[in-house]
């Protein structure tokens, strides 16, 4: 089953994280966007309240959280509901497809990304955000999970899971970059990022069909 109850009922301390840690969520919009393409239509999988969607121009979504849609859609955009495995939608119809911090809550990886596979059109680009359970602060956060009302339920990959896992459903041309080093409290501007993953804490991975 879909982990929805801590985002329906912790919704607002889930809003509050981005103010929080502002600097830190700036470094994982600017990551994300190299990877975003220019063009084409695009789609985020676990959407949440739309916080990566909209500052990237991605005009829709799919979230099981029916408290975090209706944020998404009180911001102007446009949601459905629906979980990764079984996404509600056509085979080819999207250019790109965005899942930031959603790998982790999904009940099967390996049939999420056959879905991803199924709706993405030919040459159609996968771009994947997650906290790398080896890096430092992913240590860090496995350590704490049962404090944390989000994490507590979560699943957290190394970079290496994932990339093998889309190697298995033949996305190609696979490429990672980093960001988010150091302690959180302490991040007060936007990081440079660099290419590979190992030290920052936030991985963003593209691959191609």
């Amino acid at each position: 089953m879909p982990i929805t109850k801590p985002f329906d009922q912790h919704y607002d301390e889930y809003e509050q994280w981005f103010v929080e840690n502002r600097y830190v969520y700036l470094s994982e919009i600017a990551v994300v966007r190299h990877f975003i393409p220019i063009s084409g239509l695009g789609m985020e999988i676990g959407v949440g309240s739309g916080q990566f969607a909209l500052p990237l121009k991605i005009p829709f979504g799919i979230d099981p959280s029916e408290n975090m849609l209706k944020l998404a859609q009180q911001k102007g955009m446009n949601v459905l509901k629906g979980v990764a495995e079984h996404l509600p939608l056509k085979n080819n119809t999207f250019d790109s497809v965005l899942m930031v911090t959603t790998i982790c809550f999904v009940d099967d990886a390996n049939l999420s990304f056959r879905e991803v596979r199924r709706i993405l059109k030919a040459n159609g680009k996968f771009i994947l955000g997650l906290v790398d359970r080896n890096s430092p602060l992913g240590q860090i956060y496995v350590a704490k999970k049962q404090q944390n009302v989000f994490y507590r339920l979560a699943t957290f990959y190394s970079t290496e899971e994932i990339i093998s896992l889309l190697e298995q459903n033949k996305f190609t041309n696979i490429q990672t970059v980093q960001t988010v080093f150091g302690n959180l409290a302490e991040i007060t501007e936007i990081q440079p990022f660099k290419n590979g993953y190992g030290e920052g804490g936030f991985v963003v991975i593209r691959a191609e069909i």
